[in-house]
């Protein structure tokens, strides 16, 4: 009956996600990326595990990776800090093209020897793994103490290359269908798509920020729901015109998280969730899509372990270090980019592409690549933390940015409820409140200090670590975070 087969899905949809939880506190614990547990969950309860569920159809794998895709940039651009990543936009950006061709090309003459498959199907394999994951580089660097200038590299990297891989892909198998080599046409393509995405995406972003500070919405939960519109919107638009969507939606939300927000902690938190959510489904609905007893034979083995040590060990650091050239970057930097360069959904969806195609080599492409993916995250993404403390390149403690809780909607009154904590940095720590000149309009209404709170008088002395809940109209909220000192994790030059 059909309420059964509803009520089915639902309870497989509820078990996905409450396990997909579970496993992120098993992964910390493990040193494993959640990834890994994710696409174990899948593999688990698919056809070849305990029977579950049984899916091949790669289109819909596809359209919930893309899906998912745009939710997990739009969060990542939301969080990332424009002065951050201002001072490393260059470099990241040669790494997300030059770094992508470079590694595509060296992945592609071992991907054509060991599989036995032509040069333009060798370019197709090496273009599909070509590009670091910005799901997986998100997910392992959040919390993790690693230089901000590496983070902001290997994050812009990671959230602008994904359009370059999908372009080389799409591209490589329109090339192969019609066996004809519109080289220079493929170029302009490419320059037309990465332009159109660009523009868009600031456009789209600009009037996004302009809307959501604009219109007055009954519910402050309605404000997340815009904006994760408007995220959708800027792929559409832009891709059904010809431009990269996937780069329109980072651009956009870069230019959306920079920007002030009304309800912008709502937003932030909501979009946090959101991804997360679209990632565990993901990584499980891909676990779904690979047959463990096609994946794990000989074949696949032998095959995925030396790509992936080329990809690992010779492609990829020969990307890092040809593309930085001329910026300054030392080798500790240079070896912990070229180790960091995590393979993840992106590469996994990308192999869907010619499986829907239609082309002979499909299977051994997607199982190829989803092996290389397994043991990329495995290997690579259990071992940042420690290869960054070798390297001597952990930084200090994180200073934690300004939250506002908001209290009601800004059309019914120009408060914000702030969120901080002093830290060591912090120009306000060890002095009283009574020494810091706070604007008129601002009120500390209540601090936390090793869990206990405390009630704020002039004389309350402040310590790092002290978590200060602050009362801000909306028109002294700059002027705080100048008092406050509160600056964004600038990289070091």
């Amino acid at each position: 009956m059909d309420f059964v087969q509803t009520d089915y899905v639902v309870l497989i949809l509820a078990l996905f996600l409450i396990i997909g939880v579970l496993t992120t506190k098993f992964s910390t614990r493990l040193g494993v990326p959640a990834l890994i547990l994710f696409i174990a969950v899948g593999m688990l309860a698919g056809s070849d595990g305990l029977g579950f569920i049984y899916f091949d159809n790669p289109s819909y794998a596809q359209l919930i990776g893309i899906l998912a895709l745009i939710v997990i940039l739009f969060e990542g651009g939301l969080s990332t800090k424009w002065a951050t990543i201002k001072p490393v936009a260059v470099p990241s950006l040669v790494l997300a093209t030059a770094g992508v061709i470079i590694t595509s090309g060296a992945v592609a003459v071992v991907a054509t020897l060991l599989l036995d498959v032509t040069w333009l199907e060798g370019l197709l394999f090496g273009a599909i793994v070509g590009s670091t994951d910005a799901a997986a580089v998100f997910a392992v660097l959040k919390g993790q103490n690693i230089k901000s200038r590496l983070g902001a590299t290997l994050e812009a990297e990671s959230g602008t290359n994904d359009p370059m891989a999908m372009f080389l892909t799409l591209a490589l198998i329109e090339l192969i269908m019609i066996d004809e080599q519109r080289l220079w046409h493929t170029a302009g393509t490419f320059f037309f798509q990465m332009g159109l995405g660009l523009i868009l995406g600031l456009a789209i972003g600009w009037l996004a920020s302009k809307m959501i500070n604009q219109i007055n919405l009954d519910s402050g939960g309605l404000y997340p729901i815009i904006a994760i519109g408007f995220a959708l919107l800027t792929y559409s638009v832009t891709a059904s015109v010809g431009g990269s969507g996937l780069l329109a939606v980072y651009v956009a939300a870069l230019i959306i998280g920079n920007s002030e927000l009304t309800y912008r902690h709502t937003i932030f938190r909501f979009n946090e969730g959101f991804a997360w959510m679209m990632q565990i489904l993901m990584f499980i609905i891909l676990g779904l899509l690979v047959f463990p007893a096609q994946l794990f034979t000989w074949d696949v083995i032998i095959n995925g372990l030396i790509i992936s040590f080329v990809l690992i060990l010779i492609a990829r650091p020969i990307a890092v270090w040809v593309s930085t050239l001329g910026f300054r970057y030392t080798w500790q930097e240079k070896t912990l980019l070229s180790w960091a360069g995590l393979r993840g959904a992106v590469p996994i969806v990308l192999a869907t592409f010619p499986m829907i195609a239609g082309f002979d080599n499909a299977q051994l492409f997607f199982n190829v690549v989803f092996f290389v993916v397994l043991t990329s995250a495995l290997i690579q993404g259990s071992t940042i933390s420690l290869f960054a403390e070798k390297l001597g390149l952990t930084g200090p403690k994180l200073v934690t940015p300004l939250h506002s809780l908001e209290l009601v909607s800004i059309g019914q009154a120009n408060a914000e409820m702030v969120e901080y904590t002093v830290n060591e940095e912090t120009k306000i720590a060890g002095k009283t409140l009574m020494e810091i000149q706070f604007p008129d309009d601002v009120l500390i209404n209540a601090i936390i200090r090793d869990g206990e709170l405390i009630t704020p008088s002039g004389e309350t002395d402040l310590y790092p670590n002290d978590i200060l809940y602050i009362l801000v109209s909306r028109t002294s909220k700059k002027d705080l975070k100048a008092l406050l000192g509160e600056r964004d994790n600038v990289p070091e030059n």
